[in-house]
């Protein structure tokens, strides 16, 4: 019996893109299908574009303090005060928001216990420093131990490939209940 040639695999069709199980990770009560953070627009009377990077750094801090939130439901985080300021920091170095309406706030800090994601969806979205300036919907939230190198970038990249398809995205914000995300995500693995 001969083997059998495997052509490479191509990242251009999702049955074919080499991806880690990310449904394990995912558990629906870190699943948020509708994010409760409410961002006040400003006025006119605003003193100028200062005002207007603080409010937009104080409403990224609000949406990544409900999405901390959502991780200590885990009961797996050490300080969730702390867990926040690493994010703070992390998103202040540069944007997670990746376009397309996703952003994946993520940080390795000694807060998190294990390995850590969670969704939370947002509708109509929120401003969150987007490449190409469009409304962030789509939040996975990362947290792992500063020694967990592998799984973490593993994870991140096996996620940045599953969002490139427009279907997908589109079926991530389709979702009715939480575990309809795990489902999408187990379609793709």
């Amino acid at each position: 019996m001969g083997s059998r040639y495997n052509p490479p695999r191509r990242a251009d069709n999702p049955s074919q893109i080499t991806v880690m199980d990310i449904s394990r990770l995912l558990r629906p009560d870190l699943i948020k299908l509708h994010m409760e953070t409410r961002i006040e627009a400003g006025n006119d009377t605003d003193e100028g574009a200062a005002r207007s990077a603080r409010q937009k750094r104080e409403d990224q801090e609000k949406i990544l303090e409900e999405l901390v939130d959502l991780l200590d439901r885990s009961g797996k985080i050490g300080n969730r005060r702390k867990l926040l300021i690493d994010l703070v920091n992390r998103e202040r170095k540069a944007t997670t928001a990746i376009g397309h309406g996703i952003a994946i706030p993520h940080v390795r800090s000694i807060q998190a216990k294990e390995m850590l994601i969670g969704v939370a969806l947002a509708d109509p979205g929120y401003d969150f420093d987007a490449p190409d300036g469009e409304q962030v919907r789509i939040f996975f939230v990362m947290a792992a131990p500063p020694y967990d190198d592998n799984l973490y970038l593993r994870l991140f990249k096996s996620l940045a490939e599953m969002l490139r398809f427009d279907y997908f995205r589109a079926r991530l914000l389709e979702a009715k209940e939480e575990r309809d995300i795990v489902r999408a995500f187990e379609e793709m693995e």
